[in-house]
């Protein structure tokens, strides 16, 4: 306990937590502060290739291997299992209706690929290595869960006005910008290497955290604008919901990541992954896919519910865990 409540306190006053704090802040106080959206769309792609590119040059100094393989089927089996379970969840708690359960499900399988890297870079400060492939569980997670919360639809007979899965929407899902750029960048860092590395660590190392905290600046003030218009909607079993399902998920995500024999920090990252909810490629398909459920409901729940109790609470809480289950 003592080095879980260390692990919090440490990561609540880094500097990219309070830039995500700053942010909900002003939100919430209805300043005129924002970050322009070309200038965050930048930060972001920044933001993926870093990671992306990190991932694949990691993987290329530790070689390809069984671990590796069953790393990747790992992610896919939780992003398309956990809705379900999210699912059932939302039904039994919330009484929410079957179209909006399984949009918000969707996001409870997939991840956010900006907790995957706050976490990374939480682990980078305390020395604690992990398993570079893990960018490529996180790019395979993003997907399996969209088809699980449309067959959940299609097996409550669907419902007007809903797409359903086509080959269009499939092409949609698999050439998200996200996955292509995170897929693309981890592909070339594989291929280059430390040498590659070499090359743009200024650019891709160093300047790294800083724009990080520009990130979460942004991401703060989104999710402070949803907690703001979405309050109505947030009723006690709904936000009960957005705590509960990071836990289920991170708990579940540590039995597969201690059955595959990670690391110290490959177990807190598959427990990231598992808890995390998704808020830029699912949203997306939802809009497609299942176009009359509610995206407030679904937005606000995972950007303004679930990324902050991550962001503050859970990445110290599944570093403690991991730490503790391996003795590291």
């Amino acid at each position: 306990m003592e080095q879980l409540l260390s692990l919090a306190a440490e990561n609540l006053i880094s500097p990219i937590i309070l830039c995500f704090v700053l942010g909900v802040a002003a939100a919430l106080a209805r300043s005129d502060l924002s970050i322009p959206e070309a200038v965050a769309k930048g930060l972001s792609i920044y933001l993926l290739f870093a990671i992306g590119f990190k991932g694949g040059v990691s993987v290329a100094a530790h070689g390809i291997d069984a671990t590796l393989g069953l790393a990747l089927l790992a992610g896919v089996v939780l992003s398309a299992v956990l809705p379900l379970i999210a699912f059932a969840l939302l039904r039994v708690m919330t009484q929410m209706n079957r179209l909006d359960a399984a949009a918000v499900a969707a996001h409870y399988g997939s991840i956010s690929i900006v907790t995957f890297v706050a976490a990374t870079s939480v682990l980078e400060s305390r020395g604690v290595a992990y398993e570079g492939f893990m960018v490529a569980v996180a790019a395979a997670m993003e997907a399996p869960a969209i088809l699980s919360a449309l067959w959940l639809v299609a097996k409550g007979g669907g419902a007007d006005g809903n797409k359903g899965m086509d080959s269009a929407l499939l092409r949609e899902i698999m050439l998200n910008g996200s996955i292509v750029l995170l897929v693309g960048s981890f592909v070339i860092g594989w291929a280059t290497g430390e040498d590659g590395l070499a090359e743009i660590s200024s650019f891709i190392v160093s300047p790294f955290k800083g724009v990080l905290c520009l990130f979460l600046l942004d991401m703060g003030l989104v999710a402070g604008r949803g907690l703001r218009e979405g309050s109505k909607i947030l009723r006690p079993a709904v936000l009960a919901f957005g705590v509960l399902m990071p836990l289920i998920g991170s708990a579940i995500g540590l039995g597969f990541a201690m059955a595959l024999g990670l690391s110290s920090g490959g177990i807190a990252l598959m427990m990231v992954l598992s808890a995390s909810a998704s808020y830029i490629a699912v949203p997306a398909a939802m809009r497609v896919a299942l176009p009359e459920a509610n995206p407030s409901l679904y937005l606000t729940l995972s950007l303004g519910v679930t990324f902050p109790f991550n962001l503050t609470l859970g990445i110290p809480l599944y570093v403690a865990v991991s730490q503790a289950v391996t003795g590291g």
